[in-house]
C-alpha cells in the first residue's frame, strides 16, 4: 500500500483533490476506483498546493484507516457468524464442520444431518442449516486481528487485571505485533512461515548490533509473539507458535538490580531531610519498601482493609484486589516495623495517589534519588531497597522459610501448616528495620 505521506494533490475543476486507487487487498470491500476526495481548497487560493498537500496527506491516512476498518469489521463479522454456527451446532449435539470438510466425508454423515433438520422442520431456518451443514467458513485471522483474538481467548484471566496492568499488557503485545507486521506484512496466521520467523529474528539482530536495543528487549518482543500464537493455536488449531521456536537471541541475561549497602540507606537516603523534597506519599512508600522488602507495586496497591495497625503485631496484607499478583506466592502478611510502621501510621488507608500507578511512583522516586546522589550506580533504583532487605535477612542467617514468606518467593519444600507467624517474622525484621528519619 502506498504510504499516506506519499499522496499528492490533484487538480479537478479548479479544486485540489486526493485521488487514490483502491489497493488490491481492499478492492473487494471498496468498489470505487479510483477514490476521489475533495480538499475543499481552491487552486486559485493555493496555487502551489502547499496547504492542499497537508490536507491530502491527512485525507489519505483517514482513507487507509477506513479501508483497514472495513477489513477488520468484515473479519469480526465473519468470526461472529462462525462462532454462532459452532455454538448452535453444539446445542444440537453435532460437531461443527465446514461444508467443504463435510463434502469430503461420508454420505451417511450428510444424510444424518439433513434428517436432523427435517426432524426439526428447520430446512428454512438459515442459522440452523448453517450450523448443521457447515454454512460458515472458518474465518482467517490476520496479524492485525491477533490481539483481539488473544484477548477473547484469555478474557477470564484478563478480567482480573487492574486497568494499569491491562494497559501495560496490551501495549507490549501491540508493539510486538506492530514490529512483526513491519517486517513480514499483515499476513494471515496460516500464511506465516519459518522464513518469516527467521526474517523477524534477523530484524532484531540488526537492531541489537546497531546498538539501538538490548538482547533482552528483543527476546521479550519475540516472547510476547510466541505467547500470543500459543493462545490462538490452542483454540484455532493453528500451528504458528512452532514457527518461532528457537528464535530467541543469544547473549541476553537478567540484570539484577544492585542492592544498597544498609549504611548507605541509613546515612544517605534516610539522612535528616534527605527525602523532604518528595511528596509525602512517595516518601512513605520508600519507607515501607526499605523496612519490609515489599515490591513497590505491592505497596502502591494497598487498600485500607489491608492495613492492621491495631493488631497485636501490626501488619499489612498483600492481596490480589482488582489486580493480579506477580506470583501465587506473593499473597502474604507482613509485619510493620521501623519506617514501615511509621509510614502506615501517617497513611493508614494506603497511598491513593499511586494506586495502580506504580510506574509513576518509580519514575518520581528514581528521578529524585538520582538528582540527590542516592543512586551510586545506574543499577541502583528504589527497587534495590527490596534486595537490601533480603540481603540483610540472609546476613542474619534467617531461616529460608522466613525469608521466602517475607519476600513472597516460592518455598522449595511442600507447604505444610500456616507458615511462620507474624511474631516470628517480626522478630527477624526488627533486627534490620530502618528508623524514621528526623526532619531536616
Amino acid at each position: 500500500m502506498r504510504k499516506s505521506g506519499d499522496a499528492r494533490p490533484h487538480k479537478r475543476d479548479g479544486v485540489w483533490y486526493l485521488v487514490r486507487r483502491v489497493p488490491k487487498e481492499f478492492a473487494h470491500l471498496d468498489k470505487r476506483n479510483p477514490v476521489k476526495v475533495s480538499t475543499e481548497i481552491a487552486v486559485a487560493d493555493d496555487p502551489r498546493g502547499v496547504r492542499a498537500k497537508a490536507v491530502v496527506r491527512q485525507l489519505s491516512a483517514e482513507l487507509e484507516a477506513y479501508w483497514r476498518g472495513l477489513r477488520e469489521g468484515q473479519a469480526a463479522e465473519a468470526h461472529r457468524r462462525y462462532e454462532a454456527a459452532r455454538k448452535r451446532a453444539r446445542s444440537l449435539n453435532v460437531s461443527y464442520q465446514p461444508a467443504g470438510i463435510l463434502a469430503e466425508g461420508s454420505v451417511d454423515e450428510i444424510v444424518k444431518r439433513v434428517q436432523l433438520l427435517l426432524d426439526r422442520s428447520a430446512l428454512d431456518d438459515g442459522d440452523e442449516v448453517a450450523a448443521v451443514l457447515g454454512g460458515e467458513s472458518k474465518p482467517t485471522l490476520r496479524l492485525s486481528g491477533l490481539l483481539e483474538a488473544v484477548e477473547e481467548n484469555q478474557s477470564t484471566a484478563l478480567d482480573k487485571y487492574s486497568p494499569n496492568q491491562l494497559r501495560r499488557w496490551r501495549n507490549a503485545k501491540k508493539l510486538a505485533i506492530k514490529n512483526l507486521i513491519s517486517v513480514v506484512g499483515d499476513k494471515t496466521l496460516a500464511d506465516i512461515t519459518r522464513a518469516d520467523a527467521l526474517e523477524y529474528r534477523h530484524y532484531w539482530q540488526a537492531r541489537v548490533m546497531a546498538g539501538g536495543v538490548r538482547v533482552d528487549t528483543a527476546n521479550k518482543d519475540i516472547g510476547h509473539l510466541t505467547q500470543m500464537f500459543g493462545s490462538v493455536d490452542r483454540l484455532a488449531l493453528t500451528d504458528v507458535r512452532s514457527k518461532f521456536t528457537g528464535m530467541l537471541l543469544e547473549g541476553g541475561g537478567y540484570e539484577q538490580r544492585a542492592p544498597f549497602d544498609p549504611s548507605f540507606v541509613r546515612d544517605v537516603i534516610f539522612a535528616p531531610g534527605a527525602l523532604d523534597g518528595l511528596n509525602p506519599e512517595a516518601r512513605a512508600i520508600i519507607w515501607v519498601v526499605a523496612s519490609t522488602g515489599m515490591r513497590p507495586v505491592e505497596v502502591c496497591h494497598v487498600y485500607p482493609e489491608h492495613v492492621h495497625l491495631d493488631a497485636e503485631v501490626p501488619y499489612v496484607q498483600v492481596r490480589p484486589v482488582e489486580r493480579v499478583l506477580k506470583t501465587d506466592h506473593s499473597a502474604r502478611d507482613i509485619p510493620l516495623v521501623g519506617t514501615a510502621l511509621a509510614a502506615f501510621k501517617l497513611f493508614p488507608g494506603g497511598f491513593p495517589r499511586y494506586r495502580d500507578k506504580n510506574a509513576s511512583f518509580s519514575a518520581t522516586a528514581n528521578k529524585y534519588m538520582g538528582d540527590h546522589g542516592m543512586r551510586p550506580t545506574d543499577g541502583h533504583s528504589v527497587y534495590s531497597l527490596r534486595h537490601t532487605f533480603e540481603d540483610q535477612l540472609t546476613g542474619l542467617e534467617a531461616p529460608e522459610k522466613v525469608v521466602a514468606s517475607l519476600m513472597g518467593h516460592k518455598w522449595i519444600r511442600p507447604k505444610y501448616g500456616a507458615g511462620p507467624s507474624l511474631k516470628q517474622k517480626a522478630r527477624w525484621m526488627k533486627r534490620i528495620a530502618f528508623q524514621q528519619p528526623r526532619q531536616g
